[in-house]
């Protein structure tokens, strides 16, 4: 089986599994190669919020690899199915840069099975988790809320005129106050 998904396939045609946290034969795992990276780069530019924002392929590739940043695919029976980008250094330390989910394969949990694993991962070594997004993405903003990140500022025409970005963050208490964990 490939281990990317045809941009062409329908959500039938790809497994027929329906994702949600915990399911079979699903992963979250480092970005391997170019090739997944192009892949990504390719869903990610032919699909909102991305189209919006004006993301191009050069612009997803360069962050998607990025050696600042640490880059991870979720896969479901080896087929890419989302993409992570985390960036753990810095004033905002544990900050989501990008998730990113396949458009065959939204609405099924795979964006809330990532930012799950994000929260995991950075809870370890920060109180904070941060993420930006955009004030016309309505359905991101709802999944955001319902799982606990508030809005804590607003940077207007930051991306593209006409459009904000919220900061969002979820916490478990003040940096100062935290015990890393091993």
């Amino acid at each position: 089986m490939s281990k990317y998904l045809s941009t062409k396939s329908t959500t039938s045609q790809a497994t027929g599994f329906d994702v949600l946290p915990g399911v079979a034969n699903s992963t979250i795992r480092p970005l391997f190669d170019d090739g997944e990276a192009q892949f990504c780069a390719d869903f990610l530019i032919s699909s909102e919020p991305w189209i919006t924002l004006g993301l191009t392929f050069d612009m997803a590739m360069q962050r998607l690899t990025d050696p600042t940043r640490e880059v991870y695919v979720a896969t479901v029976s080896e087929q890419i199915v989302g993409v992570l980008i985390l960036y753990l250094n810095g004033t905002f330390k544990g900050y989501i840069q990008l998730i990113g989910v396949h458009p065959d394969w939204r609405c099924r949990g795979i964006g809330t099975k990532l930012i799950h694993w994000a929260e995991e991962k950075i809870f370890r070594d920060s109180p904070n988790v941060f993420l930006c997004v955009s004030s016309f993405n309505l359905h991101a903003q709802d999944l955001y809320d319902r799982l606990g990140y508030r809005r804590v500022g607003e940077l207007t025409d930051f991306v593209v005129k006409g459009h904000s970005e919220f900061l969002m963050r979820k916490t478990r208490g003040p940096l100062r106050e935290f015990k890393r964990r091993t």
